[in-house]
């Protein structure tokens, strides 16, 4: 075991007793984000020249998979930080190292391209609106999507498609509105964040003067694949800490009126066992797919359109699981689950959530399924 995967065991069974803390208040506590800080996890995907750990995807997803076992927000906002780290390989070194002065250094952000960067001498001026801004209260440094312009009008890519990046700012120069009143995963501060009339010089957008990624396994991964890894991940923790919460709840629980437990009942067996095939058999695809991609990145090479098919199959199939497990296990606990002091309560709503991100939608297998059948298909979010 690595000395990170460790460390997130030992992490996660001390910020699981403190979920309703971190839900009551919708966000990481500082102190909380800064042991996940000093412990790696915010800079797993940071290149190695600029003090990161660069490590493997494989490895990072199973950290996140451990946090969520016990606490899907710390989890989910560990995600966030080392992913969004990873865009320090996509700016000018001397900016990179200025905005990664220390290893405790958090970076979040959106990708989706809700703001406008105007052209401006040496920068943009940016405005914009940003959901799901996960963590960003506890950041050093906020990303957020733009469309790039000039006198008003998109620029374009030589596609045609619409010409965007992700630029980075201060947080002085970042409103929070106080949107993120939700169902689940209500700790990890995913509220709204706007930003007006900033001025942010061209060396902070991601990809702008920094066109190539590194000739570094790591960052021949595909973007949009290495946020959805993440996600399933999350995911896929939580839902295996339903199945260890209902394990202990059957263990002791009679049902009102009855004399044997819920553990001795043969619907509730049935039950579980589906449920371990149903979590295991997905987990199984998800890492094969992500070894395989891995193995190519390692030997140098693209990662083709078919692997990044399969990851994206993969991880939404995960979700998909996950969620099915979670209910499962919701349900076959019966009255238990609906208390607040019920994990499997807070797991049940965790997951719901997540499934709503975009990048484990269901619209994700039609793409797939357009590609195994060969229909012409657009591979961009691939």
């Amino acid at each position: 075991m690595s000395e990170l995967l460790a460390t997130a065991q030992s992490l996660a069974e001390s910020f699981g007793p403190r979920a309703a803390e971190i839900e009551c208040a919708r966000r990481i506590p500082a102190d909380i984000s800064r042991q996940m800080a000093a412990a790696g996890f915010y800079r797993m995907f940071v290149p190695q020249r600029f003090g990161g750990l660069e490590v493997s995807p494989l490895e990072g997803v199973q950290v996140f998979e451990t946090l969520a076992r016990r606490e899907a927000s710390c989890a989910w906002v560990a995600f966030i930080g080392a992913t969004s780290g990873s865009v320090l390989a996509r700016l000018p070194d001397d900016f990179a190292k200025s905005i990664f002065p220390h290893p405790e250094t958090l970076i979040t952000g959106v990708f989706a391209p809700t703001g406008t960067a105007e052209l401006r001498e040496g920068g943009f001026l940016v405005n914009g609106r940003w959901q799901w801004g996960s963590g960003s209260q506890n950041a050093d440094w906020i990303l957020g999507g733009c469309a790039i312009t000039q006198d008003g009008t998109p620029l374009r890519t030589g596609s045609g498609a619409p010409r965007s990046h992700m630029l980075a700012f201060t947080p002085d120069q970042v409103h929070f509105a106080d949107t993120w009143h939700v169902s689940g995963l209500r700790g990890t501060g995913s509220l709204d964040y706007d930003v007006r009339d900033a001025y942010v010089p061209e060396a902070r957008a991601v990809g702008y003067l920094v066109t190539k990624n590194p000739d570094r396994p790591l960052y021949q991964f595909p973007q949009f694949a290495f946020l959805a890894l993440g996600i399933a991940a999350v995911a896929l923790g939580a839902a295996r800490g339903a199945i260890d919460d209902l394990q202990a709840i059957a263990s002791t629980k009679v049902r009102a009126g009855g004399s044997t437990r819920l553990a001795e009942r043969p619907y509730a067996q049935m039950e579980v066992a589906k449920a371990e095939a149903t979590l295991r058999s997905a987990r199984a695809f998800y890492y094969e797919t992500l070894e395989a991609a891995w193995q190519k990145a390692l030997r140098g090479e693209p990662i083709p359109v078919t692997e990044r098919r399969d990851l994206r199959l993969a991880t939404t199939h995960a979700m998909q699981a996950a969620v099915q497990t979670v209910d499962a296990m919701y349900t076959l606990a019966g009255g238990s689950s609906v208390y607040e002091s019920s994990d499997l309560q807070r797991r049940f709503r965790d997951v719901h959530v997540a499934t709503q991100h975009i990048m484990v939608s269901p619209g994700t297998l039609e793409t797939v399924g357009r590609l195994l059948l060969g229909v012409e298909t657009n591979t961009a979010t691939l």
